[in-house]
């Protein structure tokens, strides 16, 4: 299996379990997509400086050869495939009320224990 396969094959199944199997529908939302470019301008900078130094060397025969930024465009949709696994995960575990306590800002227990004892 080639590395553009592998990466599209990522796509499709994170789609799916997005959409049919979590129903958390994350493709469908705008907001998702205002700020996957956030995401993406942080993975061709991490992917830069990984292929640009080459730290990490991919096969020519397993990607098409399309580089932005000196990684390969498969990179973008491995990228793509675990931004929205992880989010469909983590939403569709937070309408289930998995973990509600510490609520956001809250903190661990360490940090309640320091602000009680100071």
């Amino acid at each position: 299996m080639t590395y553009t396969l592998a990466a599209l094959l990522g796509v499709a199944v994170a789609v799916l379990v997005d959409m049919f199997v979590l129903r958390t529908r994350l493709v469908g939302r705008v907001v998702f997509w205002a700020t996957y470019p956030i995401i993406i301008g942080f993975q061709l900078l991490s992917n830069g400086i990984l292929t640009g130094r080459r730290i990490v060397v991919y096969d020519p025969a397993a990607i098409l050869g399309w580089r932005i930024a000196y990684a390969p465009v498969e990179d973008l949709f491995f990228g793509f495939a675990m931004v929205l696994l992880t989010l469909s995960v983590w939403v569709w575990l937070g309408r289930r009320g998995v973990q509600r306590e510490p609520r956001a800002g809250e903190g661990s227990a360490v940090l309640r224990w320091l602000r009680e004892r100071l």
